[in-house]
């Protein structure tokens, strides 16, 4: 993606699927995936990105770290029935085809539109849980903590799964937060890292290692050194401070937090 639009959407319904009341998604965790997806073009890890290329009818074009925040939509619906069972949320679990489902009924309400350099994030409440399919075999918490998709099609959907950010489970022990609401810092982590795969990696046929493993994926948990926000965080993109996990630079082989 040598340029990428981002949108975010928050599935915040009335109840989870056991009747339970679905907590709020409080405008800390709501604003900061917002400012991170606004910031990150043009800053910090995403310089890594522009070593990246693909090369379509012979002519070779590079990631360029650019890009813009599109929108955010707070979408109050009714959550469908449970399409599996993670372990870590009984009860309340959706499945990736009903991730889908609601990523696409949002994207044409909004008269939002797909294609090559769009995603869409999709954040979901504390107590629910996803796993890829109703055999429940991969879900989060357990094996995940987000992943990034696509929807094939002539104009194809890009976009990432976001559970709620939970430390106990998708947070290294002892891994400061510079907002002050570790969830909300768990999930912007989550999401650069989601991010980043995408624009290298945008329809899962791109830039991997033969074990199928991403440029993020290579570097989970790996976060440098902190040299901002009195060491509780690794960068600082207009004047606002993340801790993120690094990168892969192919260039020094190893994990950055910055790029070429």
């Amino acid at each position: 993606m040598p340029s990428v639009t981002i949108y975010t959407i928050f599935w915040q319904p009335p109840k989870l699927q056991t009747g339970a009341v679905a907590p709020a998604l409080t405008a800390t965790y709501r604003n900061l995936q917002i400012r991170l997806m606004t910031d990150y073009p043009g800053h910090g890890v995403g310089n890594n990105n522009t070593q990246y290329y693909q090369t379509v009818g012979g002519v070779t074009s590079y990631v360029k770290n650019a890009g813009s925040f599109g929108g955010s939509y707070v979408d109050a619906s009714p959550l469908p029935a449970s399409g599996c069972n993670d372990s870590a949320t009984p009860g309340n679990c959706i499945t990736d085809a009903q991730i889908q489902t609601e990523i696409k009924k949002v994207v044409a309400s909004k008269n939002w539109h797909g294609g090559p350099g769009t995603i869409f994030f999709l954040y979901t409440v504390r107590g629910e849980g996803s796993c890829f399919d109703s055999s429940s075999t991969s879900c989060a918490y357990t094996a995940y903590c987000a992943y990034h998709g696509a929807v094939s099609g002539t104009t194809p959907i890009i976009y990432a799964n976001m559970p709620y950010g939970d430390p106990a489970n998708c947070q290294t022990p002892g891994t400061p937060s510079p907002s002050g609401d570790p969830a909300a810092d768990t999930a912007a982590t989550s999401a650069s890292h989601e991010l980043t795969e995408s624009i290298t990696d945008p329809l899962l046929n791109a830039w991997f290692t033969a074990g199928g493993a991403e440029i993020g994926d290579l570097c989970a948990y790996n976060y440098g050194t902190n040299t901002w926000d009195g060491a509780k965080a690794n960068q600082m993109w207009s004047g606002h401070f993340y801790e993120l996990k690094q990168e892969y630079n192919n260039h020094v082989n190893m994990c950055v937090q910055i790029g070429p």
